[in-house]
């Protein structure tokens, strides 16, 4: 099985019992999967959150190259690494670095400082691995949010942003490669995958 890297994080999850190699997070979001795939459904489900994180993109790396010092990103879509267990694309590849954007959905949801984002570490890990790029970044970003995703009850406050200085709407968060984590990881994804294999035969042998 090859997993994405958005999943690591629910796959490096540490056991309760030192004597097994999977959490029971990592059991049920494989289970789950194994599910999807045999019975050819997906359980994703599309929020407006979601949609502005995916279609606004293009936006917040403009945001990000108006004030990165010397910066010209561009998103990535072609490049994709695919090895025996993982697979990645992530938004932006550059000499030494992996970068991946997060468009937040409000000021609200969006992180001020580095200490209050949420943690893509395990997603990140798994980029420098495949692209073998020593360092790698997550740039929260906050833009405006267009109105037609905005419902009559929204509040307009936590989703015009453009007033703001650009500065202090952009958040990172950087990672350096680990070899010892990278090692742990491997192990974890050929025992994820036995896993997902031993499950799917059980569900063909039903």
């Amino acid at each position: 099985m090859i997993f994405r890297c958005s999943s690591l994080a629910k796959l490096m999850t540490n056991p309760r019992n030192k004597s097994e190699s999977l959490s029971e997070t990592a059991k049920s979001y494989i289970k789950q999967l194994a599910k999807e795939n045999y019975y050819g459904y997906s359980s994703k489900i599309e929020t407006k959150a979601m949609r502005k994180g995916t279609e606004y993109e293009m936006e917040s790396i403009a945001l990000v190259n108006s004030v990165w010092f010397g910066s010209n990103f561009v998103k990535n879509d072609l490049c994709r690494i695919t090895e025996t267990y993982l697979t990645g694309q992530p938004d932006i590849i550059t000499d030494d670095a992996i970068i991946d954007i997060k468009t937040s959905w409000s000021l609200e949801t969006f992180p001020a400082l580095a200490e209050d984002a949420d943690s893509y570490e395990w997603q990140m890990r798994g980029y420098m691995y495949l692209f073998k790029k020593a360092k790698a970044h997550v740039i929260f970003c906050m833009i405006d949010t267009d109105d037609e995703l905005l419902s009559d009850w929204d509040n307009r406050d936590i989703h015009k942003v453009a007033h703001i200085d650009p500065t202090k709407r952009i958040t990172v968060v950087s990672y350096e490669r680990d070899g010892v984590l990278e090692e742990l990881m491997e192990a974890r994804l050929r025992d994820a995958s036995e896993f997902y294999s031993q499950y799917m035969q059980q569900l063909n042998n039903k």
